[in-house]
């Protein structure tokens, strides 16, 4: 069974139970940044740290940085963005995911935000 928790940063994180998770934007973080134009994905295989830039965005209004919510290594990126960044418009907690990791730490989740907390966030 999985569970999605939220950052202040405005990711969301899907925890698997097998010890990896699927990151994204949130749909309120893609509404901001309006229609995206560009996106940089990370290098399979690498190493994040919770709190650092792994990914850019870009979009027609801005640029901003996926924030790694969890430290951990990078096992599959979704390389539909390379070509179709406005993927992450369209479905951004679906199809529009960027990376999946292999959690290093799970105690780091009990910082993130449940859906209730994460709305009360936002509004």
């Amino acid at each position: 069974m999985s569970q999605i928790k939220y950052t202040e940063d405005h990711e969301w994180i899907e925890i698997h139970g097998d010890g990896t998770a699927t990151i994204g934007i949130t749909d309120f973080a893609q509404e901001q940044l309006g229609d995206l134009v560009y996106v940089e994905v990370p290098e399979e295989g690498s190493v994040i740290t919770k709190g650092d830039a792994v990914s850019v965005i870009e979009s027609v209004k801005a640029a901003s940085d996926l924030i790694a919510p969890v430290t951990g290594t990078i096992v599959e990126v979704n390389h539909v963005l390379d070509d179709e960044p406005e993927m992450v418009n369209e479905d951004p907690m679906g199809a529009g995911w960027f990376i999946k990791v292999q959690i290093d730490d799970e105690s780091e989740l009990e910082d993130l935000m449940d859906e209730a907390a994460y709305q009360a966030c936002i509004e």
